[in-house]
């Protein structure tokens, strides 16, 4: 068994370059959850993940050029498994099967040395944290600033300006790199960079109006969920109308909390309302 380990490991090492290996900590229960942790940490050539049921170790062999081990444990922990680095959602390990339920166990230990150290320790936490989210922040900003613009331009029915901005748009989803987000916002961002990545690049390609329109209702469900964990610089208003999508009604985000209507502009421009304040 440990000579075909050895090999399995040596093969591994020789498909993924700039290898380098790791053991971490991954609570789970059952070979179920063995699988679906390694799935959710593999990438091809990039990332491979052994986890060992029994001991709740796994073996972290990725490409340090490409990844890292937060990025790893980030996706496992979306995919419902705590490591001793990130919690996972609550959603996420309560949509894993009966048998699949780990104990969660307590991350950090409060002990009286750490209890004496907590004051002198809270500035520099706090620190860090703010620089945290002032990166995630300065990465999201462009993603923000063009949908804004986007916007503005199927307010005022020029598909060939769309078609621009939303290339710039999937320029700046392009550029984000994930291992800089907050654990908040990283988890929202793995959820819907696919789809608004796909709905950026569809509107970059088409300059007829009406179906720009109808993609853009998509990009903007996503692009609220991004918004509200990752926050804009000044307040964001949600916006709705009502006879948009058939008379389903679609919304928006706009930095103007007065009506301009991206589905509709100067035929109604003024039809629908500010639905949420997101400050």
């Amino acid at each position: 068994m440990a000579i075909i380990l050895l090999l399995s490991m040596t093969i591994t090492n020789a498909q993924i370059k700039n290898a380098k290996t790791e053991t971490v900590k991954i609570y789970g229960n059952c070979g179920m959850c063995e699988t679906t942790i390694e799935k959710a940490g593999n990438l091809k050539k990039v990332a491979q993940v052994d986890w060992d049921k029994d001991t709740k170790m796994a073996t972290l062999t990725y490409d340090s050029a490409k990844t890292n081990q937060d990025e790893i444990l980030k996706r496992i922990a979306l995919a419902g498994y705590d490591s001793e680095k990130f919690l996972a959602p609550d959603s996420a390990y309560n949509s894993l099967a009966g048998c699949c339920q780990y104990d969660r166990e307590a991350k950090v230990a409060a002990t009286p040395q750490a209890n004496q150290m907590a004051g002198m320790e809270n500035h520099q936490d706090q620190s860090e944290i703010t620089k945290t989210d002032q990166v995630a922040q300065n990465q999201l900003k462009p993603i923000f600033e063009n949908y804004f613009l986007l916007k503005d331009a199927l307010v005022k029915t020029d598909g060939k300006v769309a078609s621009s901005v939303a290339k710039n748009l999937l320029t700046s989803l392009n550029g984000v790199k994930m291992d800089k987000l907050a654990m908040d916002v990283h988890m929202v961002w793995m959820k819907v960079m696919k789809d608004l990545t796909a709905d950026a690049k569809s509107i970059s390609e088409i300059q007829d109006i009406k179906k720009q329109r109808t993609v853009f209702m998509s990009l903007s469900k996503n692009m609220y969920d991004l918004i509200k964990v990752a926050k804009y610089e000044t307040p964001v208003f949600y916006q709705f109308c009502p006879m948009a999508n058939g008379g389903k009604g679609a919304n928006w985000l706009s930095k103007d909390n007065a009506i301009k209507n991206p589905y509709y502009g100067s035929q109604m421009m003024s039809c629908g309302k500010t639905v949420e304040t997101i400050k």
